[in-house]
């Protein structure tokens, strides 16, 4: 019984934490080795589409999930003054797909809540993984303080910049998307902040988001055309930022001098040029280590957590675990290809910094019709987890 097997997953990430709770419940024997030496309320905000939320309905936690959240009533992409380009009536998609739409966390606040649902000790703290020796009766993994451990099958979703990937695929690369981003968790809000709705507004080369968060936190990015690995955007202040900022409609540049230093988080945004094999014999890969994606369509941890529950489904319905890795492969590919494609495709118009390109995205994005962008969005919400 592939049941009374080890189960490895490397990376205790949304994506690890999700696919060891979907096996857990349902009688496999997993341990998460984690990078991290201890739980700390790091990272910035995160929204959860309806395809997330039906995913984690489907093993029964997403209730938890739903009251550590805020939902948000609308989605707005905004031009640079304030001027709506496209609008999406979250409630109205709510109502329609009888799922929960646009739920924004803070995520330490969803890494809470699944590990609250884990069995104690399954997640081991400070094993970063450098190596390992994949054979025919297993996985050794091989940790940077020095220790080892063997499983039967190995899950990898060690992020976007995996070592299992690097090995295993020698000719997958990560691609910059040509753009850097800050981004923050702040809990001065301005007089004119909207708590129910999260935007977007998008100018020549640079964009700024606004999500709102539960307990009266907002969490805001910035995006800016730039050259990889940049010291300067990498160093940067909040008022620097501001500059670039300054043409801006208002609460932009109130939330970024609202912001310290310290709350400020930056990287440049990459993704992995999509592959085409997920499966390697006992090892899997799932989540960034697969199928990493530019934040376009908000899409990347809910690729994820999809993976997550198609995958523990796969392995129940396979008596043989080198038959399930293949079966996730298949089902999983062509959706995760499709979605790393449309959200770097989407990136790249959203950052136009050619004045005439981006006055005709703006006015083709006003011209769109609701219906064509529900449309759009029936894709990522229409998903089979069997």
């Amino acid at each position: 019984m592939i049941k009374e097997k080890k189960y490895a997953i490397v990376g205790g990430g949304i994506g690890g934490l999700t696919l060891a709770i979907a096996l857990q419940q349902k009688g496999f024997s997993v341990e998460v080795y984690e990078n991290a030496s201890a739980i700390k309320p790091l990272g910035a905000g995160i929204v959860l589409a309806a395809n997330a939320m039906k995913a984690y309905a489907a093993i029964g936690i997403d209730q938890e999930v739903l009251n550590s959240g805020k939902t948000m009533k609308h989605f707005v992409v905004k031009d640079q003054y304030g001027g709506v380009l496209s609008s999406t009536d979250a409630e109205k998609i709510n109502i329609k797909y009888g799922l929960v739409n646009t739920l924004t966390l803070h995520r330490a606040d969803l890494h809470y809540v699944l590990l609250k649902q884990l069995r104690e000790g399954t997640v081991k703290l400070g094993k970063g993984c450098v190596d390992f020796k994949q054979e025919s009766s297993g996985v050794t993994l091989f940790f940077s303080d020095g220790s080892s451990s063997h499983a039967d099958y190995l899950i990898a979703a060690d992020g976007i910049h995996s070592v299992f990937r690097k090995r295993l695929l020698l000719t997958s690369k990560i691609r910059y998307s040509g753009y850097t981003c800050w981004r923050a968790v702040i809990d001065q809000l301005p007089s004119n902040f909207n708590p129910d709705e999260a935007s977007e507004s998008w100018g020549l080369g640079v964009r700024f988001g606004i999500v709102p968060l539960s307990k009266n936190r907002i969490y805001w990015f910035a995006t800016s055309n730039a050259q990889p690995n940049d010291k300067r955007m990498a160093t940067m202040t909040p008022s620097e930022i501001a500059v670039l900022f300054k043409k801006f409609h208002s609460p932009v540049n109130e939330l970024i001098n609202a912001t310290r230093q310290e709350q400020l988080l930056h990287n440049d945004i990459l993704d992995v040029v999509p592959i085409k094999q997920f499966a390697f014999g006992n090892i899997v890969l799932l989540g960034d280590a697969a199928h990493a994606t530019t934040p376009n369509l908000g899409q990347g941890a809910c690729m994820a957590i999809e993976d997550a529950v198609v995958l523990a489904n796969c392995m129940v319905t396979e008596n043989d675990s080198l038959r399930a890795f293949k079966n996730f492969e298949k089902k999983r590919i062509a959706r995760t290809t499709h979605i790393v494609k449309t959200s770097y495709t989407l990136g790249k118009v959203g950052q136009f910094s050619n004045p005439l390109l981006a006055t005709i995205r703006n006015a083709a994005m006003r011209l769109t019709p609701e219906s064509i962008a529900e449309k759009q969005l029936k894709f990522l919400y229409d998903v089979s987890f069997t």
